[in-house]
């Protein structure tokens, strides 16, 4: 008798990424990062299931000392249900230890800082928000990144031409 073996996910990572913030790690230097629970609905975790969400402009604020997810739209599918009234731009709640809001506090008044969400993640079946502490960078300073970027596409352009 053949039995089925339980490890049929040994393709899948524990942690998959629902979306990314790209524009992010160009317009703002990173200092800290920290991983916070999202509250959501129902309908909103069949979304992003789906693959029916957008963190380009996600950023996080901190009111009465709690986090809040700003700028992160979910759409609804077009199966949900009659008597839920889905809002795609819903601010989304985030959950993390009060010492580390404490500190997030502390840190976002200094000039400069600000908090960016950097992606969406599921975690041990549960969606997870990756934020980030981070400063503005000046015009100058996303001039170095893309010419560092440049550079490295010519150092593999030339790499992979010699190995033909």
């Amino acid at each position: 008798m053949a039995t089925k073996s339980s490890s049929s996910n040994k393709g899948k990572p524990a942690d998959s990424r629902i979306a990314d913030n790209k524009k992010a790690l160009f317009n703002y230097a990173i200092e800290e990062r920290f991983e916070a629970g999202v509250v959501l609905q129902g309908w909103e975790v069949k979304a992003l299931r789906e693959g029916k969400v957008q963190l380009t402009d996600g950023y996080v604020l901190i009111r009465d000392g709690e986090l809040f997810l700003i700028g992160c739209q979910i759409n609804p599918l077009n199966t949900a249900s009659t008597h839920v009234n889905p809002d795609a731009v819903r601010t989304k709640k985030l959950l993390l230890h009060r010492e580390q809001i404490r500190r997030l506090i502390g840190k976002v008044e200094q000039k400069g800082y600000t908090l960016v969400a950097l992606n969406l993640h599921w975690k041990n079946g549960k969606v997870k928000c990756e934020m980030d502490l981070a400063k503005g960078k000046g015009e100058h300073d996303k001039r170095d990144t893309i010419k560092d970027r440049e550079g490295k596409r010519e150092v593999e352009r030339a790499m992979k031409a010699r190995n033909r």
